[in-house]
């Protein structure tokens, strides 16, 4: 099959599924594995270019609704009869289920559900010390800084904190991303703060911008120097490359009880 994937975390899946090599175009920020940006660069997600879309005669189109802004995409496939399928997961549940969907389509139905069954083991095995822990810290997320939006209860981060032995900060609102301002998220005093803003350069991402901010000072997770820079491409991402997020924030939070956790051998 001719695929082309308009959206990193669906270019993920991809290449979860053994299946990079018929890939034929990809969005602009698509960057794993590292092969994937010698194919033609299609735009950036939000902008995709549909004429050349159509030109390279794709076979099945992977989109997404994972970052508002993405219907028009979906719009334009269906307008021009592209053959398309639409990922929307903000669940790990929800990422299994496009492991499985994606294998399907593609007739590898066999290794999606190889991959999908670690995965979730991974996850249960997190779970299952988050379960034993008395203490369970919480995680203010910040997705993007002007205006601030962080992760609501209807979203994977959610899920990743609970795993990893946190709690995030917004999950009482019931929301998949939640818009706030600073003076909220300084009422709500987090244990850690995880600044991962998403679409923005790793090395861009300076925690001197948010300690600049008033009150920033008092907060019991700047005093403790527990202010983290975390990787977009680990936590912002609705595919199975999740879990070694998760791990990660583990053993930030958590390094003795999530000593013996390792990266499922579909991620080495």
């Amino acid at each position: 099959m001719r695929l082309i994937s308009i959206c990193p975390s669906n270019t993920e899946l991809v290449a979860y599924l053994g299946l990079t090599d018929q890939l034929v175009g990809v969005d602009d920020f698509s960057d794993w594995p590292s092969s994937v940006k010698d194919l033609p660069q299609l735009g950036p997600d939000l902008s995709i270019n549909m004429n050349d879309l159509e030109d390279l005669q794709p076979d099945l189109v992977l989109a997404s609704l994972s970052v508002p802004g993405m219907e028009k995409n979906i719009e334009e496939l269906q307008r021009r009869n592209i053959p398309h399928i639409v990922f929307n997961a903000n669940s790990l549940e929800e990422i299994a289920q496009d492991l499985l969907s994606l294998g399907r389509a593609c007739h590898v139905e066999e290794r999606a559900k190889i991959i999908a069954e670690e995965y979730l083991q991974s996850i249960d095995k997190m779970r299952t010390v988050a379960n034993s822990l008395m203490k369970k810290p919480t995680l203010y997320w910040e997705w993007w800084p002007n205006p601030i939006f962080t992760p609501g209860k209807i979203n994977w981060l959610t899920e990743i904190s609970a795993i990893a032995g946190g709690v995030n900060l917004f999950q009482d609102v019931e929301l998949a991303s939640v818009q706030t301002d600073w003076a909220e998220v300084v009422k709500r005093k987090p244990d850690y703060i995880m600044m991962a803003w998403v679409g923005v350069a790793f090395e861009r991402i300076q925690p001197t911008n948010l300690l600049k901010r008033p009150h920033a000072s008092e907060l019991h997770a700047v005093k403790m120097e527990q202010l983290y820079v975390m990787e977009e491409w680990l936590y912002c991402r609705p595919s199975p490359r999740l879990i070694e997020g998760a791990i990660k924030l583990a053993k930030i939070l958590h390094p003795q009880q999530y000593e013996q956790i390792e990266l499922p051998s579909f991620l080495l």
